[in-house]
């Protein structure tokens, strides 16, 4: 992978291991990267990565139905379920694939860059 793509995910990898909304999952998987990074376990840590944020982005969707249930009230409580499910159906109506929260933004920017990643 070339010094720019490397710099950009970089970056990235900081922002979503940053977000109150990662999962400690996605944190360690980024940390182990960004460890990894011009070491001989880069292209490792790399696909092992990819694999969690490719498992981590919300799909709309996904993020629609949850918000909308009894779990999701039970998580955001009820107001705010209330307002994160309203949200999601402006992003859904709007076109939008994926939650647009930070750390799913972050995934979204990364997972962009997959093929460069992998190359």
């Amino acid at each position: 992978m070339n010094q720019n793509v490397k710099n950009e995910v970089s970056k990235k990898v900081q922002e979503l291991i940053s977000a109150s909304s990662c999962c400690a999952e996605a944190k360690a998987a980024g940390q182990r990267w960004l460890d990894a990074l011009d070491t001989p376990k880069e292209a490792e840590e790399t696909k092992n990565l990819i694999a969690e944020l490719e498992m981590d982005l919300m799909p709309i969707d996904g993020l629609l139905a949850f918000a909308s249930s009894e779990a999701g009230a039970q998580v955001f409580g009820a107001e705010t379920a209330k307002n994160v499910a309203a949200h999601a159906q402006q992003l859904k109506d709007s076109g939008i694939k994926y939650c647009d929260c930070p750390a799913c933004t972050a995934v979204e920017a990364i997972l962009a860059k997959k093929d460069e990643l992998l190359a």
